[in-house]
């Protein structure tokens, strides 16, 4: 696991020290590869290359990088984790190898089969090539998208890195808010490649590839697709529905267990996190059970009853026989943690489960160097519960005129009544208030997408027109038009929601909050159940098996059952959410007033100063009003004043 950058200026003519401004971009992730610093000038063009690196397989000086064989040169980030076969299959054609890594063996790889050589690969990277022969660059990023790849082009400046921070380093980069991605990240919390919050700047998609010529002309192509495995499914259901489904649950935990199992390999100590969740608790549950030791394991508690479930992992542990650390995260911890969220996100991010997670990987760090992560299982086996809820409201709703007419008439009620009066019953993560306003929004909708998007929205409606200063046309419309190709026709509206998921909130939420804060302290974070057997495994099979008897991963917990009881597995989903309101509203409420004073709010000219000032009336008077979009404001305004000042 390391960190990469690069540049090729196509308008370089020695105005700056060009492997000194290299040496910069890379040493700003000396976080994530404080072992080994490396860089590779071409000799002829302003081309460089950067990497840090973190040692997990060969550990000698032999995996040094950037790395070449004949005519082609590579930085890379990740791990292959079958590159043991690959390599067996290259000696018979004839390569030799000098070292034990897998850098080695994707450099040769790639000369022996070409781009075809990606779809041999099981594991997580991010990498650049260069292609002398050729006159090429290519960049390349894993199938999931676990490895962050950023690029920027403009002006004849081509830049790549592993984390936005490293393009601040280059004299020609000159950072430009992207007015769409902001909008985009105040509905979401997040944003979706290959934008990124910067203008002329990108994220790689998961599954592509990027070519840039000596002519200065880039194509990207995808070169893996989770939905050609699900329109392969639609072939294929009856002949699965037909099957016993104890028999697939037997087939799918074989292929995991061997999934798993690739992913321990390592030369240096490994462990994992463990929530007591379904998923967690089955990768845990797999690999203790071949397991010649205990499994070091690590959660995060919280002193909030309401978000806490390390109890629960606590039993699982006690229960599989793991060797288990267990932490609790205080409103001391986050305060601690929240200056440093813009440094180690470089983008505004607004999922709040980052500080436990920065927490657990600097817990896990203590005693090993790499951590299994157990993302990924709700995307593929229906685990979310606005699955099943958004399918039965569309049933319902989605051709009835008079839900419509219902939606128009909740609007003569303010959201701030409805707080005042349900706030007590609101939930531990939602006010009652955004329910009501979602609701209000969704009865009015006669598009299915649309309906689907709405859902997974953090601000609905006319909300964040009103807190806006900047022109907001067309905001219903950028996320809309993206996700158009996840949501294919022919798929049935459960495995669109996982597909439009599987390529938007997985890469871009949730598998960036467990790089960034594993790498934050040069953890390894891996993800097992992003295998490409598992992932092309789960795409195909039909979701009645992962949703059956009202109970989501159905066929994940028919495995688990035969590892712990059956009480634990069926308790109800609790989620790693993190008490943003309780923190808010007491210990951490300075935040709210330094970075949403109006003087601030007014200076920046981003956000309606009357609006936000009227939301922190609210949120302070009617108990967590409003709390996410503060935060999400919050964590804006933190970011800019990082990156923007």
């Amino acid at each position: 696991m390391c960190r990469i950058n690069g540049a090729w200026d196509f308008q370089f003519h020695q105005q700056y020290p060009l492997e000194e401004v290299n040496r910069a971009m890379r040493d700003t992730l000396i976080h994530g590869g404080p072992d080994d610093a490396g860089e590779w000038y071409h000799s002829q063009r302003p081309l460089a290359f950067g990497h840090r690196r973190l040692s997990i397989l060969e550990l000698s000086p032999l995996g040094h990088q950037p790395m070449s064989f004949e005519n082609l040169t590579i930085c890379f980030n990740g791990e292959i984790y079958n590159f043991m076969e690959i390599r067996s299959d290259l000696q018979k054609s004839g390569y030799q190898f000098v070292s034990h890594s897998d850098t080695e063996v994707i450099l040769k790889a790639w000369h022996c089969w070409g781009a075809a050589c990606l779809k041999r690969f099981r594991g997580m990277w991010a990498f650049a090539l260069w292609d002398e022969n050729q006159q090429t660059l290519i960049l390349s990023r894993d199938r999931a998208g676990v490895k962050p790849l950023f690029w920027h082009y403009h002006n004849g400046l081509f830049l790549f890195a592993s984390e936005l921070k490293a393009f601040h380093q280059h004299p020609g980069f000159k950072p430009e808010l992207n007015r769409e991605a902001l909008l985009e990240y105040l509905q979401y919390g997040y944003i979706t490649a290959p934008v990124s919050i910067f203008k002329h700047t990108h994220k790689l998609n998961p599954g592509h590839l990027l070519y840039l010529t000596a002519s200065g002309d880039i194509k990207t192509e995808s070169w893996w697709n989770p939905a050609d495995f699900a329109e392969a499914g639609i072939q294929e259901r009856e002949a699965w529905l037909k099957r016993n489904p104890m028999d697939i649950r037997d087939e799918l935990e074989g292929i995991m267990q061997e999934a798993f199992n690739l992913r321990m390999v390592a030369d240096v100590p490994v462990g994992m996190f463990l929530s007591g969740g379904i998923d967690s608790s089955l990768l845990t549950a797999i690999l203790q059970k071949t397991a010649s030791r205990p499994l070091k394991t690590f959660t995060i508690g919280f002193r909030e009853k309401a978000f806490d479930e390390s109890q629960w992992a606590a039993k699982v542990a006690k229960h599989l026989g793991t060797d288990h650390t267990e932490l609790t995260c205080s409103p001391e911890d986050a305060r601690d943690i929240l200056p440093a969220l813009p440094h180690f996100y470089d983008e505004p991010f607004g999922d709040s489960s980052a500080i436990p997670t920065i927490l657990v990987s600097r817990l896990a760090r203590k005693h090993v160097t790499v951590a299994l992560s157990a993302d990924a299982g709700d995307e593929q086996f229906f685990g979310y519960s606005y699955y099943p809820s958004v399918q039965e409201r569309w049933n319902k709703w989605g051709q009835n005129s008079l839900t419509g007419l219902l939606g128009l008439g909740m609007r003569a009620f303010p959201p701030a009544f409805i707080q005042s009066i349900l706030g007590k019953y609101s939930s531990a993560s939602i006010s009652a208030a955004d329910k009501f306003i979602k609701l209000r929004n969704l009865l009015s909708i006669q598009d299915r997408k649309i309906f689907y998007d709405t859902t997974v929205k953090l601000i609905v409606g006319d909300q964040l027109p009103s807190m806006m200063l900047l022109a907001h046309e067309g905001l219903d419309k950028l996320r809309y038009d993206r996700i158009q190709e996840y949501l294919r026709e022919g798929f049935n509206h459960p495995q669109e929601m996982m597909m439009a998921d599987i390529r938007s909130y997985l890469p871009d939420d949730i598998l960036v909050k467990v790089d960034r804060a594993t790498m934050s302290v040069a953890l390894e974070g891996r993800e097992p159940f992003l295998d490409n057997k598992i992932m092309e495994y789960a795409a195909r099979m039909p979701w009645e098996l992962k949703y059956r008897e009202g109970k989501s991963k159905w066929i994940l917990r028919q495995i688990l059952y035969k590892h712990i009881p059956k009480e634990w597995v069926d308790r109800p989903k609790q989620g790693f959410a993190v008490p943003v309101n309780e923190w808010f509203q007491n210990d951490l409420k300075d935040y709210f007033k330094t970075y949403l004073n109006r003087d601030r709010i007014e200076k920046d000219g981003i956000f309606n100063p009357e609006t936000i000032e009227r939301m922190l009336k609210e949120y302070f008077k009617y108990n967590g009003m409003n709390a996410h979009k503060l935060w999400l404001i919050l964590m804006f305004n933190m970011w800019k004043e990082k990156y923007l000042a």
